[in-house]
Parts: C-alpha cells; sequence; structure tokens
C-alpha cells in the first residue's frame, strides 16, 4: 500500500468530549488542534453539533480521512465503548462523505497520553483540558507509523 499525500484527522471520542488532532501533508507528525465538546444538542439537520464541528474542521484542514481510535481492550476484545465509538463514527462517515472515516486500535492511548502531559508538569485541570487532544495525537501518530511500515 502506498502512503497518499494529505493531512488527516485523529479523533479521540470520549463520552463528554471529542479530541482532534491533524498531521502534516507528508504525514510524519501528528499534533493536537482542539478538544470539542462532545454536544447532544443537533442542528437543524438533526446533525450532533460536535459532528458539525468536526465537519467544519475537515474543511479547514482539508483533510483526506479522519482517523478514529477504538478503543479495544488488552486482550483485543471489544466491549461498550467500542460499540458506542464505532457507532459514533459510523454516523460521522456519513456527516463527512465523501471523505473516508477510518477506525483504527487505540488500545492505551489516553493512558499515554496522561503520562506523557503528567511528565510535561502538565497536571490536574489544565491535564483534563488538554488530554483528550493528547489521546487524539497518540491514536494518529500510531495510525501514521503503522502506515508507513507497510510500505
Amino acid at each position: 500500500m502506498r502512503f497518499t499525500r494529505g493531512v488527516r484527522l485523529g479523533v479521540d471520542v470520549g463520552q463528554v468530549r471529542v479530541g482532534v488532532a491533524k498531521c502534516d501533508p507528508d504525514g510524519i507528525l501528528a499534533s493536537p488542534v482542539v478538544t470539542v465538546s462532545r454536544d447532544r444538542e443537533t442542528g437543524d439537520d438533526g446533525t450532533p453539533k460536535d459532528m458539525v464541528e468536526l465537519a467544519r474542521l475537515v474543511a479547514e484542514h482539508e483533510a483526506t480521512e479522519v482517523v478514529v481510535g477504538l478503543p479495544v481492550a488488552l486482550n483485543g476484545r471489544e466491549g461498550v465503548a467500542a460499540g458506542h465509538v464505532r457507532a459514533y463514527a459510523e454516523r460521522l462517515g456519513a456527516v463527512l462523505a465523501p471523505v473516508p472515516v477510518l477506525m483504527t486500535d487505540e488500545r492505551m492511548s489516553t493512558v499515554v497520553a496522561t503520562r506523557r502531559l503528567a511528565e510535561r508538569g502538565v497536571r490536574g485541570k489544565k491535564q483534563r483540558a488538554v488530554v483528550d487532544q493528547a489521546a487524539a495525537v497518540e491514536i494518529l501518530q500510531g495510525w501514521l507509523d503503522a502506515q508507513r511500515r507497510q510500505t
């Protein structure tokens, strides 16, 4: 498989917030973008406001793909959280079409992101404000690295 150039967005879907990261067009480095509130409220067309914001970010960054982290248990099984994320990604795919929405294993991304933030001295409220973005960075960077290994 050949890696095609283009900005990708990485998405960490939580119950309360959605962390978003992006990479450079060459797919080398992921960086944080924003944390979006999970909004059960919908716009006039019935689309949840958080998905409307993600669609805006896809357009703004001219993203060619969106990579959503799938929370898989350490034993490789998918639990309730994975089902919720799969449903979210499916609906997001309909909103973002024709931009593809891909799923990738995000095992431990939030744990790793929390640890890295703590190592940098980011704790407490400051950490909660950015941990979702940091997890999205971990998700996207892991996916990019895996794509590079396949080429």
